[in-house]
């Protein structure tokens, strides 16, 4: 799910905290994110210890943590899941050498926004780092076809049926990539609000992540929102 360049202009400068175990890569990305986002990404602190992760991401107060996910004990999982209880604000994105199904769900139930492989260029960085702050969700569209294929376990078909219609509809934008902001505005309601509904509908559906209630979305067949109420 990938926002528009628009929205992705908007956005102000980020900051980024990089946990990876491999220095040369990790300080090349720092070295060249600054350069081929105009300046919009400026990354603030790397680390190769798993277990400092949330404790930078604390002191620097940062935007969005990028973690790999194939790091010594503490494995990056646990990193993204430190994280997450350290700042629920932070936003983190999973990178990784190979996209496996199974390492890349768990990141997304520890709390990432989203995953992208290691060998993408950098500039193909830029808008994923910037969009997770609007609240998309960042996968690429050949492992979310696969992870929106896999069979939905017993007591997933009936669950869209069980919620209320409101529920439904603010699913349905969920699962669209909608922005916080978007929603906010479709339903009438302040951002802060929007924000309490979408978490209050992850608890709902047993899900961590916007990306996950996107993947029960498609597996339940819940369509797309298309405008309707």
């Amino acid at each position: 799910m990938e926002p528009s360049d628009a929205g992705a202009q908007r956005r102000r400068q980020v900051d980024v905290v990089l946990v990876d175990d491999h220095p040369l890569f990790s300080r090349g990305l720092a070295l060249l994110l600054p350069g081929v986002s105009e300046g919009r990404v400026r990354v603030v602190a790397t680390t190769d210890d798993a277990s400092a992760a949330a404790a930078m991401v604390r002191r620097h107060h940062t935007d969005v943590a990028v973690v790999d996910l194939h790091m010594p004990p503490p494995d990056g999982t646990r990193a993204i899941a430190a994280i997450r209880r350290a700042d629920p604000t932070v936003r983190i994105v999973a990178l990784s050498g190979q996209a496996e199904e199974d390492a890349v769900l768990e990141a997304l139930r520890a709390g990432a926004a989203g995953f992208l492989p290691k060998t993408a260029d950098p500039e193909r960085l830029v808008r994923p780092l910037l969009a997770v702050l609007d609240g998309w969700s960042v996968i690429p569209e050949d492992l979310l076809r696969r992870l929106l294929e896999d069979s939905a376990p017993t007591g997933e078909q009936g669950l869209a049926e069980r919620l209320t219609a409101d529920e439904r509809r603010l699913w349905r934008l969920v699962a669209d990539g909608t922005s916080t902001v978007d929603i906010a505005t479709t339903l009438h309601v302040s951002e802060r609000t929007a924000k309490r509904l979408v978490a209050a509908l992850l608890r709902t559906l047993g899900v961590a992540t916007r990306v996950e209630a996107a993947a029960l979305a498609g597996r339940v067949h819940l369509g797309s929102n298309g405008g309707n109420q």
